[in-house]
């Protein structure tokens, strides 16, 4: 019951069942159903489209994600997927370097909150927002650099942008606090040669190394039409938006055939523990963090490690923050969550901050035992962190565009399962997850030989050498 005023909010974005469906829907306990609607279609290079329309506000957004991320790279060439992320706002034939952003923000729209690429493992998106009578030249400003990147690449932009990537890690992985710790668990997680092994950003000798022939070919390759999910949301006019993509994307043409991806699969546990202790001179307290294997985002049970994340490190009602901070006052914060990665295996992670100061070896051993004290949950645990979950979910949905908004969640649909309605299965899929697949999720994979612990200390402080006063 306490779930059913997530749905208050939108009545005006989404079809809501009514009148006996809702009713009994309440007497079930569970939320009426969200639905995003959408038209789809294909384009003859093969460029994927997507409608979704909202006219509660004039703004439209444009989300251009194409299905290519680190998982991607090969050996000797890692960090190509992110690194393209730069190039692709460095200019294009008809679009000066820098003008991609003034454009659209001349138009209306906000550089950063509404403007801006991703990259992750598994793919690679770029979106603007804006006022719904440019939607005109966000689609033209898409196409130009799809279409025509290449033409206005040269070996100084490569270079500049392979600085900033690499300042980039600089000041996000290596000189930041805590910085290395995603890093060195996928390596420990996923076995030398998986698609996961390395990270995002790339290592400093492959972007070192990278040639401009290099990333030309890794652009041909991947930056297609055929390559790529196009979604349009917002308030448009549908016939009107397509006769704009058939325009500015229609003479794009297709790319080769994409590679196929490497071997995803895995054990479903690593077979061992491991340890490591990570000396780290800029962190001012230990800190614990603990790696599981689980089901990746494609597998039936990928609700079920969600849920298992948030009920055991999600927030001031999970069961680490009762004992670690709470009780026994070893924590300052504490966390539970999973990467989310499409396929083959995802990475559940718990985490644990301590005191400046205090003693990790008492950190490590309390972390551990509420870990493998985690079985027999309760139905109210299930209840709250579900809650979560779709708090989350529906917020995003409440945006058109930007990170989890109806365009972005039309486009994940496409690009991992190729079905964009999966935005309207998400939240059956948590109704389903009973308390038996969570404690089985938790006894088969919070294991011993499925963990990786990383252990974040300062370093030891040597005493200062004693001085004699000269009198």
């Amino acid at each position: 019951m306490r779930l059913r005023y997530f749905a208050v909010s939108l009545l005006c974005l989404f079809a809501v069942n009514a009148g006996a469906q809702a009713g009994k829907n309440a007497q079930a306990g569970r939320s009426p159903e969200l639905r995003v609607d959408y038209t789809k279609e294909t384009l003859p290079n093969g460029l994927n489209v997507i409608y979704h329309v909202d006219h509660s506000t004039p703004v439209a957004a444009v989300l251009l994600w194409y299905n290519v991320g680190s998982k991607m790279e090969q050996p000797g060439r890692t960090g190509f997927a992110h690194l393209f992320e730069h190039m692709m706002f460095q200019g294009s034939k008809n679009v000066a370097k820098g003008q991609h952003f003034a454009l659209l923000e001349a138009a209306g729209g906000r550089g950063g909150a509404d403007i801006n690429g991703t990259t992750n493992w598994d793919r690679t998106n770029y979106f603007e927002q804006l006022p719904s009578n440019q939607l005109e030249l966000a689609l033209w400003l898409e196409a130009d650099r799809m279409g025509t990147l290449l033409e206005a690449m040269n070996q100084a932009k490569l270079d500049n942008q392979r600085e900033v990537v690499k300042n980039e890690r600089r000041q996000g992985i290596d000189n930041q606090p805590y910085g290395t710790w995603p890093e060195k668990m996928e390596e420990a997680l996923f076995p030398q040669g998986h698609p996961y092994h390395h990270d995002v950003i790339g290592s400093m000798a492959d972007l070192s190394a990278a040639s401009l022939t290099d990333v030309e070919n890794f652009f041909k390759t991947y930056y297609a039409p055929n390559n790529a999910v196009l979604v349009i949301a917002g308030d448009i006019d549908v016939p009107q938006a397509k006769q704009f993509v058939r325009k500015y994307f229609g003479p794009i043409p297709r790319g080769p055939k994409v590679p196929a991806l490497a071997s995803m699969r895995l054990p479903e546990i690593v077979g061992h523990q491991q340890r490591y202790v990570v000396v780290d001179s800029q962190i001012p307290a230990p800190a614990i963090y603990i790696g599981y294997r689980a089901p990746s985002a494609k597998d039936s049970r990928a609700p079920i490690v969600s849920l298992l994340g948030d009920v055991m490190g999600g927030g001031r009602s999970s069961r680490l923050y009762d004992a670690l901070v709470r009780r026994e006052q070893l924590a300052t914060n504490v966390g539970g969550f999973n990467f989310g990665l499409a396929d083959g295996a995802d990475m559940l992670v718990f985490t644990a901050t301590g005191k400046p100061g205090s003693n990790p070896d008492s950190l490590e051993v309390s972390i551990l035992a509420e870990l493998a004290g985690a079985s027999s949950f309760t139905q109210g645990e299930l209840d709250r962190a579900r809650a979560s979950e779709r708090f989350a979910f529906v917020n995003g949905l409440q945006t058109t565009g930007g990170f989890g908004g109806r365009a972005d969640r039309l486009a994940e649909g496409w690009t991992y399962f190729h079905d964009p309605n999966y935005v309207n299965t998400v939240l059956r899929d948590y109704d389903r997850v009973t308390l038996a697949d969570l404690n089985a999720l938790a006894h088969e994979r919070l294991v011993p030989e499925n963990r990786v612990v990383l252990i974040y200390v300062p370093p030891k402080k040597t005493a200062s050498p004693s001085t004699t006063r000269v009198p």
